[in-house]
């Protein structure tokens, strides 16, 4: 079979007797992995479907979510990974609009699992055990008789395996369809850095698209060894890293934040791991990670979408996502042409209403095949052959790529256009700041302030705060955040992106203490009286209704 498809991949592995997959006390080699997932194809056939053979799954990362992933790719059926964090409403909502016609789930989830299945009227049953592991009992509870050999027919690079849903950080979460081909293209990229004797660490929800196509599909394509973790922990990730010898990492969002949160111990950099791969990680805490830690970090733009690629260049800029590659354009949102290039002055954006735009494919969809049954999302981002991707950024003189947000997240004080991702940057920079999420609030006469939410390691200290943005060649004043917003932890996806869109709603009305700027650098604690007369302000405006939550 050619190398396009996952079925392809997972049966070059089939007479492979190296650790294939780990989790906790148990080890599977690739052929037992293999059988596993013939077993589950064979038992995913076998179920009637009224409908689409679409079959919902809500695990952890569990040994039979891979034996299911492979089941899918073996035997036709379409795995739909929700996201078990979600309410059952939310749930019920996305097992109808993909069809789901059969509900799997994990011992954790069966009682939110039976809710939707009874409303959506969906049948539903436990995950079943497919595999015991190579110890101490190797094969235990296999069926291979009952399991399908490799059939003489190629799986098409094009047909579905599974669909996963966006993250929802800035909207509702859509559902994209992953091919075989979307799987196995990355996989094979990425096991370029791997050999079998090397260990592939996910701890990152395999109904997200990142540890599927940047942990599992590598650790397939290359023959590395895959250790799961059931749900990342920030402090068990180095003892995971020392007790199963691994080498590779993957990551998303703040991760990296949380583990450098974690307490510094002088022997932290004696550790296996060599490469930390991911997306969305901060220049800072790329930067300090691989330092700590001793390994080489490669952050990534990337999507579920996967519409477009950007190859890291550790020679450009730092916090550049690397050159615009041939096919990608950034384009204004306003007139669609190409934006010029930034010009950037002490690590600064001088022109961010000309040079910020969004990254749009102007070469078609790459490995992008559509969402499921969204006709309103696909017209949204595939517009006259090019796939716009929502996502800002801008380009310096030299080819150079910086991300600058999420399309949601523009921001408008007093006429100027600005980009959340410059500030935040900024922002990570100050002294024990865990993790830095910047987002727009309204003005009360028009456009938007700039309000920030900090995560620290120590309490805040207002005067030290406004000294560091003063000092700050590579932030201009409009930039400074009016508000200040200090907690314990930031509302996050299971895979450690920010939920903007909640902290945008709560504003500055919450229970954690938020200090404000009304005026000039000054930076004092927001009161209730302070509160009522920014209320004021608005009701003077007229813009009252944009504190309505």
């Amino acid at each position: 079979m050619a190398a396009d498809t996952l079925a392809a991949l997972l049966l070059a592995r089939a007479d492979d007797d190296r650790p294939g997959l780990v989790f906790e006390d148990r080890v599977w080699s690739w052929r037992s992995v293999v059988a596993a997932c013939r077993t589950a194809a064979a038992w995913l056939n076998a179920r009637p479907f009224d409908g689409p053979p679409h079959v919902g799954v809500l695990c952890d990362n569990v040994p039979e979510m891979v034996f299911l992933l492979g089941g899918a790719a073996l035997s036709g059926r379409v795995l739909v990974a929700l996201n078990p964090t979600r309410s059952v409403e939310e749930l019920t909502r996305d097992a109808q609009a993909t069809d789901v016609g059969l509900l799997l789930w994990d011992a954790p989830y069966e009682t939110v699992a039976r809710s939707v299945a009874d409303a959506s009227g969906t049948a539903a049953t436990p995950v079943p055990d497919w595999g015991t592991g190579d110890t101490p009992d190797p094969d235990a509870s296999l069926e291979p008789d009952a399991s399908p050999e490799p059939g003489t027919s190629q799986p098409d690079p094009g047909a579905l395996v599974m669909l996963i849903f966006t993250s929802g950080t800035s909207g509702r979460p859509r559902a994209v369809r992953i091919t075989q081909r979307k799987i196995a293209v990355p996989g094979v990229s990425l096991a370029a850095m791997l050999t079998p004797a090397d260990a592939v660490y996910c701890a990152m929800p395999l109904f997200h698209s990142g540890a599927v196509m940047a942990a599992y599909a590598p650790a397939v394509a290359s023959g590395a060894a895959l250790v799961l973790r059931r749900r990342f922990s920030a402090s068990g990730l180095l003892p995971d890293i020392r007790r199963y010898g691994c080498t590779y990492l993957h990551y998303v969002g703040k991760v990296l934040s949380y583990v450098l949160a974690t307490p510094r111990q002088p022997d932290d950099a004696d550790n296996p791991l060599k490469i930390a791969f991911g997306n969305e990680g901060s220049a800072t805490a790329t930067r300090r990670f691989g330092e700590r830690f001793g390994c080489h970090v490669i952050d990534a733009f990337g999507s579920t979408e996967t519409a477009i690629s950007l190859t890291p260049d550790p020679t450009g800029p730092p916090g550049c996502l690397g050159r615009l590659p041939a096919g990608i354009e950034i384009r204004s949102w306003l007139t669609g042409l190409p934006c010029p290039p930034g010009r950037v002055e002490d690590g600064r954006l001088l022109n961010p209403d000309e040079a910020i735009g969004e990254l749009v494919n102007i070469g078609g969809l790459g490995l992008f095949d559509g969402y499921y049954n969204d006709p309103e999302a696909d017209a949204e981002r595939m517009r006259e052959g090019a796939f716009w991707s929502g996502d800002l950024a801008y380009a310096d003189a030299d080819g150079y790529v910086f991300f600058a947000g999420r399309g949601t997240e523009r921001l408008r004080v007093d006429g100027e256009n600005l980009a959340v991702a410059p500030i935040e940057a900024v922002l990570r920079e100050f002294p024990g700041v865990i993790e830095a999420a910047v987002y727009p609030v309204p003005d009360a006469a028009a456009g938007d302030q700039v309000m920030a939410a900090l995560v620290l390691e120590a309490a805040f200290d207002p005067v030290a705060f406004a000294g560091f943005l003063t000092g700050r060649r590579d932030l201009g004043a409009k930039s400074f955040p009016r508000y200040v917003r200090i907690s314990g932890g930031l509302p996050q996806t299971p895979s450690h992106k920010v939920v903007k869109r909640v902290l945008v709603q709560e504003g500055w009305r919450t229970a954690d203490p938020v200090w404000w700027r009304p005026t000039g650098a000054e930076i004092r604690l927001l009161g209730g009286a302070d509160v009522a007369a920014i209320e004021r302000e608005f009701a003077r405006h007229g813009r009252q209704h944009l504190l309505e939550k």
